[in-house]
């Protein structure tokens, strides 16, 4: 079998309820489809790029792969690592482009095998629980988000910050104030903070039981975020500083870290991925799997790789939700917390 046909296209979706972060508000989500044909198979794959994270551009990607897609047409779509090598040489740094493409390519396997990915790639688990964001607003939104998620069976909130320390501690202190403590929260400050504000929020926050407290400072730095992991009793996590399979073996061979958040369009796929995973593993570090703002079928990408490792403790798969006329809906089931996979073979999508 060999592929004879392939094609990218942008799919732009509005966002119900936007949100800010430390360095940028979001609006709508901006993402590239990408299909792989091989006979009557066919497999889909999500670009979702974010400039601030990965210094990419959707048009420059949509460019890139109308520019080197006819040139795979007839390769075999099983040698997944020869097809990834001329990608990665032609584009090096179009991360999410390699993760749509490599994505496209883990769903003609569970397509041609019957079976989901989830399992092919080493079926752990079943089912993994999400936490689900709130953006950078003031205590009384916050509480008001937080109320409503609690109330559809989310037990996991992200809290996202970085522009003010003290309004964040204020905001996470009347969450625990008024939600049981079984309800868990993490802190993302986005490369926000310095040294010293990171150390503020950490002292202010001790009793408050935050379960990770992510990418603090900025990842041009790496070494200040190797101080604060150091004096932390709370768990730091790298984001941002972590793209490529050469930052992984960084943060953990200088110990700058607890945690790492593993996110496929940064690292550029499932594959890339996996091997990302395996440097945690080898030290003792534990996995979060997070998105950007990406079409439920980006998200279930990251969930069946979510599912097949053991080492992955954690997930931020929200990138979808609350999207507008996504493609890809019901490719992820969220149900009281966890999100579990779609049935059918592959990422259960069987596309447009």
């Amino acid at each position: 079998m060999l592929i004879d046909s392939m094609e990218i296209f942008p799919v732009s979706m509005t966002m119900k309820n936007p949100y800010s972060v430390a360095y940028d508000r979001f609006e709508k989500a901006e993402n590239l489809f990408v299909r792989i044909g091989v006979g009557p198979l066919n497999g889909w794959g999500c670009a979702a790029p974010d400039f601030h994270v990965t210094g990419e551009k959707i048009e420059d990607l949509l460019q890139q792969g109308q520019n080197i897609f006819p040139d795979l047409i007839k390769k075999d779509p099983f040698r997944r690592a020869l097809i990834m090598k001329r990608l990665k040489k032609e584009f090096p740094g179009s991360y999410s482009l390699w993760a749509a493409v490599d994505m496209a390519l883990w769903d003609l396997v569970g397509k041609k095998a019957d079976l989901p990915l989830w399992k092919l790639l080493g079926g752990y688990r079943e089912r993994i629980r999400t936490s689900v964001t709130i953006g950078i607003c003031d205590v009384r939104e916050t509480m008001s988000q937080a109320k409503d998620l609690i109330a559809q069976g989310i037990g996991i909130l992200k809290i996202k910050g970085g522009t003010d320390v003290h309004q964040d501690i204020e905001r996470i202190k009347n969450l625990r104030e008024t939600f049981p403590s079984s309800i868990r929260i993490r802190f993302d400050a986005n490369q926000g903070y310095t040294v010293e504000e990171a150390f503020v929020f950490l002292r202010e926050c001790k009793t408050l039981d935050i379960e990770l407290f992510e990418q603090p400072t900025s990842k041009s730095r790496p070494e200040h975020l190797g101080v604060v992991t150091r004096k932390s009793e709370t768990p730091i996590m790298a984001d941002e500083s972590l793209i490529s399979l050469l930052d992984a073996f960084h943060l953990v061979k200088k110990g700058l870290i607890d945690l790492m958040n593993i996110k496929l369009m940064k690292v550029g796929g499932i594959t890339e991925a996996i091997q990302v995973d395996a440097v945690a593993r080898s030290a003792g570090v534990e996995v979060m799997v997070g998105c950007m703002d990406e079409s439920a079928l980006g998200i279930a990408a990251g969930l069946h790789f979510a599912l097949s490792r053991k080492n992955i403790r954690f997930a931020d798969l929200d990138g979808h939700l609350g999207l507008k006329d996504d493609p890809a809906d019901g490719s992820v089931i969220l149900k009281n917390g966890y999100l579990y996979p779609a049935s059918g073979p592959g990422f259960g999508w069987r596309g447009l």
